[in-house]
C-alpha cells in the first residue's frame, strides 16, 4: 500500500481545482519522499507546535483560501449540470454555503480523530461523473432561458422542490456509498484493495475526469469566450510566468519576534487573483454598459448585475442541518456509481497523506494513521449526505503546497482554518456573494483547471514503460472506450432494456461513468495481461514500500489519537489488533512479504519434525 501512495502525490490534486499542485512539485522530490524531517525542511511549527493566536487565525486564513476554489467550483457545476437548479440563485448559494459548512466540519473531524495529519478537507470532483451520469437519464424540464408563455417559473415552488428531489437522491446515495469507504479504511482491507491498483489503473480514472467534463468548460465559455479566455490567460500568467515572484510577509518567529519572510503569492493564489482581476473588469464593463442588457444576446451573462437579487433575498445568517431539503432517497444504481467515485478518492487521499508528511516534517505515516484517515474520510462523506453538501469529501493539496511554501506544519493551524470554513458557511450572503461570479469567469476557470486534472492523471505513467505495446494497448483502450461508450449511453438513454427496470439504471449509470469504464479497463488489464513490475511502473512502488521511518530518529506519536482518548487505549492491550488504532502491525503486509518471499525461493523451509539429539 504505501509503494502506491508515494506514486500518487502527483494526482492528490484530482478531484480538486488543481491551481496549487505547482508549489508540491517544486517541493517533493521522488528521492527524498521518505526521509524527510523538520530540520531539514526548517519548519516555523511542526505538526504538533501551537502559534500564537493571532498567527493561528491569519495562516488559517490562508489555509481556507486554499481549499476556497474546489469548495466554491464544484457547487456551481452540480448545480447546473445535474441538480436543475438552473437560474434559482438563492438555491446555489445556499448550496455552497452547505459545501463550506461541511468542509469545515470535515477537516476538523479528520485532524483530530483520522489521520492527524495538517490536511483540509473539501468537495471532491471524482463525485461529478457519477451524479451527472445518474441524472442524465432525466432531461431537466428547467433552461436557463424559458419561453415567455412557459408554465415553469425558474426559482418558484415547484421548481425548488424538483431539485430538493434530486439532491435528495444523491444524498441517499452518498450515504450508502460512503459506508463502503468506512469499511475499508477501518477493516484495514484497503491495503489489499491498493495492492492490484497500479498507475495503469489510476492514469485513466483520473484522466478521464478532466475530459469528459470539456462539454462543461465549453457550454460556460461560449457566453463570452474573451472574458473567458482572458481569465484563462491570467490563470496561465500568475501561475506560471510570475509564480517565483516573493512578496515579503509579516510572520511571528519564534525568538525574533515579527519578522518578514518572503511569499510567492502568485503560485499560491493564481486563480484567486485570476477571479478577482476579470471579475473586476466584468464589472467596470457591466457599469458602462459595454455588455448588452437584453438576455440572450452574446456577452449577456458577463454582466455581474445579472444575480444582484440574490444578495437581497439571502439570509445574513443560515445555519446548514442535516435533512435540509429532506429525507433522503436512495437508487441503487447511483450507489453503484458513488463507489466509482470512492475509489478514485481513497487513491488520492492516500497519496496526500504521504506528501503532507514530507510537507509537515513528520515521518510517513503508519498503516493505522492511513486505516484510520481513509475511514474518516468515509464518515464524512456521510456526513455530507446527510448535511445535503453537493459532493463527498476528500483531502485537499493545495494546502500541503502553501505548508510546503510557509514553512507552517502546524495541526492547530489547519483546525483554526476549519473553524472559519464553519462560520462562513453561517452566513448567507457570504455564499450569495459568490453566486454573482458572471459565467465566463467561471468557464476560463474550468478551461485551465479540467485541463490541469487530465495531465495530472497523465503523469502517473511517468515510472511505466511507454515502450511497452502491451502499456499502450491498455492507455489507448481504456482512454477512448471510457469517453465513447458514456457517450454513447448518455445519447441513447433508453437503448439498455434487460427487462428490469432497476438494472436498466444501474448498467446506465455505471456506463455513462467515464471514470468508471476507464479505471475498470485498466484495472482488468493490468492484472490480467502478462507484464513485469518495471513494465507496468511497480518497481518504484516496492522500493518505496522497503523504506521504513526509524522510530528512533522520528516522532511517531503524532499519530496518535489525543491524550484524553488515547491514554485509555494504552490500557486495552488488544486493541492492537484493531487496524485503526496505534500500535497495530500490518497483516497483510506481513502476508504479501511471505507470499513474495515463498515465491521468490521456489519451496518453502522445512522444518524437522523429530528433532531430537
Amino acid at each position: 500500500m504505501d509503494n502506491k501512495a508515494f506514486d500518487n502525490q502527483d494526482i492528490e490534486s484530482a478531484s480538486r481545482i488543481p491551481e496549487n499542485v505547482e508549489p508540491i512539485r517544486d517541493q517533493v522530490n521522488d528521492a527524498d519522499v521518505v526521509t524527510s524531517s523538520e530540520d531539514n525542511l526548517d519548519l516555523l511549527y511542526t505538526v504538533e507546535d501551537v502559534p500564537p493566536w493571532y498567527m493561528c487565525i491569519l495562516l488559517g486564513v490562508q489555509h481556507y483560501l486554499t481549499a476556497f476554489g474546489g469548495n466554491l467550483m464544484q457547487p456551481i457545476i452540480v448545480a447546473n449540470t445535474a441538480f436543475c437548479m438552473n437560474g434559482d440563485s438563492l438555491g446555489i448559494s445556499e448550496l455552497i454555503s452547505t459545501n463550506f459548512f461541511v468542509s469545515g466540519l470535515s477537516t476538523l473531524l479528520q485532524t483530530t480523530f483520522g489521520c492527524r495529519l495538517p490536511i483540509m478537507q473539501g468537495a471532491s470532483f471524482s463525485f461529478l461523473m457519477p451524479v451527472i451520469a445518474l441524472f442524465s437519464m432525466e432531461q431537466c424540464p428547467y433552461a436557463n432561458s424559458l419561453p415567455v408563455n412557459s408554465t415553469l417559473v425558474i426559482g418558484n415552488d415547484e421548481h425548488r422542490e424538483f431539485w430538493k428531489n434530486r439532491i435528495r437522491l444523491f444524498q441517499g446515495c452518498l450515504m450508502v456509498g460512503s459506508l463502503i469507504q468506512v469499511v475499508i479504511g477501518f477493516s484495514g482491507l484497503m491495503e489489499l484493495f491498493l495492492s492490484f491498483v497500479g498507475p495503469l489503473t489510476i492514469m485513466p480514472t483520473i484522466t478521464l475526469i478532466g475530459l469528459a467534463l470539456f462539454e462543461v468548460a465549453a457550454d460556460y465559455s461560449s457566453s463570452q469566450w474573451y472574458i473567458a479566455l482572458m481569465t484563462s490567460m491570467l490563470i496561465c500568467i500568475f501561475s506560471q510566468y510570475m509564480k517565483n515572484i516573493n512578496i515579503p510577509c509579516f510572520v511571528y518567529k519564534k525568538g525574533k519576534g515579527c519578522t518578514t519572510i518572503p511569499l510567492s503569492l502568485f503560485k499560491m493564489f493564481p486563480v484567486l487573483f485570476a477571479i478577482l482581476t476579470a471579475w473586476l473588469l466584468c464589472y467596470i464593463l457591466t457599469v458602462t454598459d459595454v455588455f448588452p442588457k437584453e438576455a440572450g444576446k452574446w456577452g449577456h451573462e458577463a454582466r455581474t448585475d445579472i444575480f444582484n437579487d440574490v444578495l437581497e433575498k439571502s439570509a445574513w445568517f443560515r445555519f446548514p442541518y442535516p435533512g435540509q431539503w429532506g429525507l433522503p432517497l436512495v437508487s441503487t444504481a447511483g450507489v453503484l456509481g458513488i463507489f466509482a467515485a470512492v475509489f478514485s478518492s481513497i487513491i488520492e487521499s492516500v497519496g496526500d497523506y504521504y506528501a503532507c508528511a514530507r510537507m509537515a516534517g513528520a515521518p510517513p505515516p503508519p498503516v493505522h494513521a492511513i486505516n484510520r484517515g481513509i475511514g474518516m474520510e468515509g464518515i464524512t462523506c456521510l456526513l455530507a449526505g446527510a448535511w445535503g453538501a453537493p459532493s463527498g469529501n476528500t483531502s485537499y493539496s493545495e494546502n500541503i503546497g502553501a505548508i510546503g511554501i510557509t514553512k507552517i506544519g502546524s495541526r492547530r493551524v489547519v483546525q483554526v482554518g476549519a473553524f472559519l470554513m464553519i462560520i462562513l458557511g453561517c452566513l448567507g450572503k457570504f455564499g450569495a456573494l459568490f453566486v454573482t461570479i458572471p459565467r465566463p469567469v467561471v468557464g476560463g476557470m474550468f478551461l485551465v483547471m479540467f485541463g490541469m486534472v487530465a495531465a495530472i492523471g497523465i503523469s502517473n505513467l511517468k515510472h511505466v514503460s511507454l515502450d511497452s505495446s502491451r502499456n499502450l494497448f491498455i492507455i489507448g483502450t481504456s482512454i477512448l472506450v471510457g469517453l465513447a461508450l458514456p457517450l454513447w449511453v448518455h445519447k441513447n438513454p433508453q437503448v439498455i432494456k434487460t427487462g428490469s427496470t432497476e438494472f436498466d439504471q444501474i448498467v446506465s449509470v455505471l456506463l455513462g461513468t467515464n471514470m468508471f469504464v476507464g479505471g475498470f479497463l485498466g484495472l482488468f488489464f493490468d492484472n490480467t495481461l502478462p507484464g513485469t513490475d518495471e513494465e507496468r511502473g511497480l518497481s518504484y512502488w516496492k522500493k518505496m514500500r522497503e523504506q521504513k521511518s526509524s522510530e528512533e530518529n522520528t516522532k511517531m506519536n503524532i499519530y496518535d489519537l489525543p491524550n484524553c482518548i488515547q491514554t485509555q487505549l494504552n490500557k486495552i492491550k488488544c486493541l492492537n489488533y484493531l487496524p485503526f488504532c496505534p500500535g497495530y502491525n500490518s497483516f497483510f503486509s506481513r502476508s504479501i512479504k511471505r507470499m513474495c518471499s515463498c515465491k521468490t525461493t521456489g519451496k518453502r523451509k522445512s522444518v524437522p519434525i523429530n528433532n531430537k539429539k
